[in-house]
């Protein structure tokens, strides 16, 4: 409190400086489209660290208030060794940092990235909104069904109208999963996080090979090192959606590491209604053929995934 306190003095004393102007502009730069910062901007001096959250594979993430603005915000720091790797098998064909995929996603149901930017140790970072609300993982985990009894189709359809609008803008997610949904604060929806697996849904990253994302959500064709497309989100999709409907994997197993993904095309997947009985039989047959572990059979687009479920007004009879 006092520290901000001080900077807000610091900035009304000051305001007409045009040394404290320059340095300014070199800590954060010229903005491209008012988001991509140029220049490396520490951290610890631009954001008051107030929570940290689980870390993930290639980042870690924190909350935080931002000195400049007095906002809310989420901060999430990639690291350098591991984005490097997963960029280096895109070498040559121009794909677009994370920073810039999420910069394009402009839509309510998607989490949005206002700045990206290299801290002063070299990290990229996003500055994105952030939701007062547990990850649709922890829900499951927790079996809250409390939490979720009234909303879980309206959570459904916000799923898929987010992955959709990705789908339309020209991208695949690649790791749609339960863990990358942010409930919001009265769990009435969801918004969609994380674009570091994203790549662009065209023929040059489309081709074998590129087995990344999160095994028990993983496609077949991504296990089996086949050629993919945006049908692969849809796959993972359907089988999030299982989980948010039964609180159960499709497929029981012990194992959640990259060889439990293995069953996903060479054992039959649990009747979803088998664990949950009064679910209503479009929305049921909807989310099995989602994640039709056959390609040409499963759901080729999510908009056609709304359609089928247009007329369904609850999740459960």
């Amino acid at each position: 409190m006092i520290m901000g306190f001080l900077e807000s003095l610091k900035s009304f004393f000051f305001a007409g400086s045009n040394e404290n102007a320059n340095q300014k502009k070199a800590q954060r730069g010229t903005r491209l489209g008012g988001r991509t910062l140029k220049g490396k901007v520490n951290i610890d001096l631009r954001f008051e660290r107030l929570r940290s959250s689980v870390s993930g594979t290639m980042s870690r993430f924190f909350v935080a208030r931002d000195k400049e603005t007095g906002q809310l915000v989420g901060v999430k720091l990639c690291d350098v060794e591991k984005v490097d790797f997963f960029e280096s098998r895109f070498k040559g064909l121009g794909k677009p940092s994370e920073g810039e995929i999420a910069l394009q996603m402009r839509h309510p149901l998607i989490a949005e990235t206002f700045e990206i930017g290299i801290s002063s140790r070299n990290e990229p970072f996003l500055v994105m909104e952030y939701v007062d609300g547990p990850t649709l993982q922890k829900i499951i985990t927790d079996r809250a069904e409390e939490l979720i009894r009234d909303s879980r189709l309206d959570i459904i359809r916000n799923m898929a109208e987010s992955i959709h609008y990705v789908h339309e803008k020209g991208f695949i997610h690649r790791d749609v999963c339960p863990r990358n949904f942010i409930c919001l604060p009265d769990y009435s929806g969801v918004k969609l996080i994380d674009f570091g697996l994203t790549v662009p849904a065209t023929p040059s990253f489309m081709v074998a090979g590129n087995r990344t994302g999160t095994p028990l959500y993983m496609s077949p064709e991504i296990v089996r090192r086949r050629a993919t497309d945006k049908r692969v989100d849809i796959f993972s999709f359907g089988v999030s959606c299982y989980c948010l409907c039964t609180f159960e994997f499709p497929w029981q197993t012990a194992i959640s590491n990259g060889r439990a993904a293995l069953n996903h095309d060479s054992t039959p997947p649990n009747d979803i209604l088998g664990f949950r009985a009064n679910l209503d039989p479009r929305l049921a047959k909807a989310i099995m053929q989602a994640m039709n572990p056959r390609v040409k059979e499963r759901t080729s687009s999510l908009d056609i995934f709304l359609k089928q479920i247009q007329a369904v007004t609850s999740a459960t009879g």
